[in-house]
């Protein structure tokens, strides 16, 4: 059997994986018998991985920030909501969870009782926090496991690029939250630790308002990771919220001449930071950073009519279950209310309208801005479906890492 190894954005084949692979062919199945029972049932499967959004606070005001306009609302999920949910899906197959967006998850009352609750139930588990309150996050660092992991999104490697970029609303210093991850790292080596960098170059506006470039700042970035216990640094490009139709957008409104200097000066500091890094720490990018570096901005914003990753991952939060991070918050995108996976009989419920959002939600015209990361695996699995292949030529691999 293969071993998945180093795939880190490889969601087809994570897809593959032996606790995963029967929802995949029988997902194909379905998919296929469609057209002849248009009214067939969906497979009995839960999310593999859900996007778990436990309040919609949050101590900064970043101005890149995707969510802005669904922040700070005084919404946030009860610890009975996480509970149920949490207990409703892993009995439906769910492999991991991920505290991540809508708000400062470490702001949650209930947080550390959230985490003992996720790994208790033997999952995985991904933070991402601004780092604010890490301290939270080291209390509960004897829970987590290998392949958990703690994601702290910094942006900067400088103090005044990280208040520009971040705008802390209380007494928060880029120094404070490096050492309490090389802290949190000392008392659970076995963590992976991620230090997010998204990439602003210059001319990028939001409301009018220029952000401060941070390229200049990458290598930099990297010394810090490795000064400061990291496991990786992960490279992504600044996306910014269309206020007309409230989706993520790469690259909105750049012509291809700006493109390509954007591009080279992105692969500029890449090289640096490479050579910089050694093998001490890991440079991730992301896929719609790969995309930009490749100038195939254009092509990963072709998506195929439907979204199929709808059905293996979804978005948890105080507004609604959700089946994309990137429409968290549209009325559109919203599978159920935050109760949606509470029980079978509103699971099943749920489980319909994922299916019914599967076959109507047209992704190519609704995702047509965004550099999709799950834009090779919906084609694949375009492609798969429409083509008279056996399931079985599905060949599963070890398990191994199931965030989606």
């Amino acid at each position: 059997m293969e071993k998945l190894t180093h795939r880190e954005h490889d969601f087809g084949m994570k897809l593959k994986q032996e606790s995963a692979i029967r929802r995949l062919r029988e997902y194909v199945a379905w998919q296929r018998n469609l057209k002849a029972q248009p009214d067939q049932e969906p497979p009995p499967f839960g999310p593999l991985s859900v996007n778990l959004d436990l309040t919609t606070a949050c101590n900064f005001s970043c101005p890149h920030c995707v969510d802005s306009t669904i922040l700070n609302q005084g919404e946030s999920l009860s610890l009975e909501t996480v509970r149920d949910t949490i207990e409703t899906l892993r009995s439906k197959g769910l492999r991991s969870v991920i505290l991540l967006g809508g708000g400062e998850p470490t702001l949650h009352k209930g947080f550390g009782e959230v985490v003992r609750v996720v790994k208790d139930r033997g999952l995985q588990i991904g933070i991402v926090t601004n780092g604010s309150k890490l301290e939270r996050v080291v209390k509960v660092a004897d829970l987590l496991q290998e392949k958990d992991w703690v994601r702290l999104s910094l942006d900067a490697a400088y103090e005044e690029t990280f208040q520009a970029l971040h705008r802390p609303r209380t007494e928060v210093t880029l120094q404070k939250i490096l050492s309490q991850a090389k802290e949190l790292k000392e008392k659970n080596p076995s963590v992976s630790l991620g230090y997010s960098f998204v990439i602003v170059w210059e001319g990028i506006e939001v409301q009018g308002k220029k952000l401060r470039p941070n390229m200049e700042e990458m290598v930099e970035a990297v010394r810090l990771a490795e000064e400061y216990s990291f496991d990786y640094i992960s490279f992504k490009p600044c996306l910014v919220r269309l206020e007309s139709s409230q989706r993520e957008s790469l690259l909105d409104h750049v012509d291809r001449e700006r493109e390509r200097k954007i591009v080279d000066e992105i692969k500029t500091h890449l090289e640096r930071a490479r050579a910089v890094s050694g093998n001490r720490v890991k440079i991730l990018e992301s896929v719609n950073l790969k995309a930009m570096m490749d100038l195939e901005t254009d092509a990963i914003k072709r998506q195929p009519p439907m979204c199929h990753m709808q059905f293996f991952r979804t978005v948890v939060s105080p507004s609604g279950i959700f089946h994309c991070p990137a429409f968290r918050g549209v009325e559109k995108a919203k599978i159920a209310d935050p109760d949606g996976y509470l029980g079978d009989a509103r699971f099943g419920e749920s489980l319909r309208n994922t299916a019914a959002s599967i076959q109507l939600f047209d992704a190519q015209e609704e995702c047509k801005v965004i550099g999709c990361f799950y834009h090779d695996t919906n084609w694949w699995l375009e492609e798969f479906i429409q083509s008279d292949r056996d399931t079985e030529s599905l060949l599963q691999v070890e398990d191994d890492n199931f965030f989606l």
